[in-house]
């Protein structure tokens, strides 16, 4: 199934479950837009939080010319988050929008995330001659997913006396022909203790560390849309902050821990664009970019976490507690 694929990227999870609400678009594209706002965000927000993490995996930053190549993978988890993977959905706040079963009467329904299955809701004309009926969309939940997955390359260089930066990468990838993704983010980290006389006999190092992260996709859905029209695709756009202050341990030859207290901030926008020829009941014209649903999140988190030396090779993991929980992981080669 195109949308199991689509759970290997974090965006092509978002579209994926974006490109379910094709078949709601029947009832208009205001009561699909209201939809798609209670479906998407905790999607989107669980997205957020899972490009957010990753930024450090010491306090210590590297000398002059250190350097270090990570290879980082995410896994937000949202499996007791019932909260977030399910939805109210009263057919007053529609239009046209209503239950096949108890019409009228407000029912709980899945987001993107959830697993209520077999909910059949209808449109229907004012004069009775158009009726439609289908289903509405479950979530990841129903094809036992219960996380959000992320990934990217991340490189760090050490410059003055304290200071590292970063960037992080994601070459825009094609799925299928229709789904494209890519990644990019930069950052900074300055160790303070570096600026103390004593600091290669300090047993800790503290940082503070700040890193933005982009990420955009697109998938083009035109073939399987039930309205006739052109250029029907989905562009999504995340964007993330993270500011972190950061402690480890330091001087031990093998192994290290590392904790960090921090802000997390992002914004999301999913675009539906294209054009929609008019047809049926609720259309009388033809619709151009019918619109976005944005979601703002944001929140205090708390990570600990350990990194395991063997010469250049090194590797790191880390629980990261938030609104969405992130367990991180990464493969580093690095020389300092």
């Amino acid at each position: 199934m195109k949308k199991v694929i689509f759970i290997i990227a974090l965006v092509t999870v978002t579209m994926g479950k974006a490109q379910d609400l094709n078949d709601i678009f029947v009832s208009g594209v205001a009561d699909a837009e209201r939809f798609a706002n209670a479906y998407l965000s905790p999607v989107s927000e669980g997205a957020i939080y899972s490009i957010s993490n990753g930024w450090y995996n010491t306090a210590d930053a590297k000398p002059l010319g250190g350097f270090e190549i990570s290879i980082v993978g995410n896994i937000t988890g949202f499996k007791n988050k019932d909260d977030k993977k399910a939805f109210l959905l009263d057919p007053s706040d529609y239009e046209n929008l209503d239950f096949v079963e108890n019409p009228g009467q407000a029912q709980m329904v899945a987001t993107g995330l959830g697993d209520i299955e077999g909910v059949e809701v209808y449109v229907e004309g004012e004069n009775g001659f158009f009726r439609e009926e289908f289903e509405l969309p479950s979530g990841l939940a129903s094809e036992d997913f219960n996380f959000i997955p992320s990934g990217y390359v991340q490189a760090s260089v050490g410059l003055i006396k304290g200071l590292e930066v970063k960037a992080r990468f994601l070459p825009k990838i094609k799925f299928d022909d229709d789904a494209k993704i890519g990644l990019f983010g930069a950052g900074l980290q300055y160790d303070f203790t570096k600026m103390l006389p004593a600091d290669k006999l300090l047993p800790v190092a503290i940082s503070a560390v700040i890193g933005y992260t982009k990420l955009d996709g697109e998938y083009d859905f035109s073939d399987s849309s039930l309205i006739n029209g052109s250029d029907q695709r989905i562009d999504a756009s995340f964007k993330t902050w993270n500011f972190s202050a950061v402690v480890s341990t330091k001087n031990i030859p093998v192994i290290n821990f590392y904790g960090g207290i921090g802000y997390i901030t992002g914004k999301s926008d999913i675009d539906l664009l294209g054009t929609y020829e008019a047809q049926g009941a609720f259309f009388t014209e033809t619709v151009k970019d019918p619109f976005t649903v944005s979601k703002n999140a944001n929140g205090v988190s708390a990570n600990l976490g350990t990194k395991i030396k063997l010469g250049f090779f090194r590797l790191n993991a880390e629980y990261n507690i938030s609104e969405f929980s992130t367990l991180t992981f990464g493969v580093n080669f690095g020389f300092r």
